[in-house]
């Protein structure tokens, strides 16, 4: 029940919130003619925000985890047009800078270090090149994960 309320009050702030700002940005800047939009979605601006902003009171650690076992399982009386995993990631980018304002202006979030991190690993190259591989030489690290 409180589960429900808390969302049903983040989604609320969401919604007007995207009304607002979209109104705004529209006056302030001017749309390419050319360019189409990447946001091409069931799920609502406002949608969106809500499951990530709902994210840090789930107490999960991942993302992913909270995603695909929490909200894709739990949540669909309340996300009745919600995505796979893969397709929301890649939602996030339409979302991120009025979710960024929302956060600032509205406190929503305690923290003001906010961390948008998968925990999908990411292949460089494979182990028999290591030593031929200049890809982010400075940056990564040889480890070893669960799937080797």
């Amino acid at each position: 029940m409180m589960t429900k309320v808390i969302l049903t009050k983040i989604f609320y702030d969401c919604d007007n919130f995207i009304k607002e700002f979209e109104e705004e940005y529209n006056k302030k800047f001017i749309e390419d003619k050319k360019s189409k939009s990447k946001y091409n979605s069931k799920l609502s601006m406002s949608e969106i925000m809500t499951i990530l902003i709902y994210f840090h009171n789930s107490g999960y650690r991942t993302f992913k985890d909270y995603y695909i076992k929490y909200v894709y399982k739990n949540l669909k009386s309340a996300f009745p047009n919600i995505v796979k995993y893969t397709r929301f990631i890649e939602l996030i980018p339409s979302v991120f800078i009025p979710l960024i304002v929302f956060v600032k202006t509205k406190r929503e979030v305690k923290s003001d270090n906010i961390s948008f991190i998968d925990s999908t690993k990411i292949v460089v190259c494979k182990n028999k090149r290591i030593k031929q591989n200049s890809v982010f030489k400075d940056i990564a690290k040889v480890g070893k994960s669960t799937m080797g």
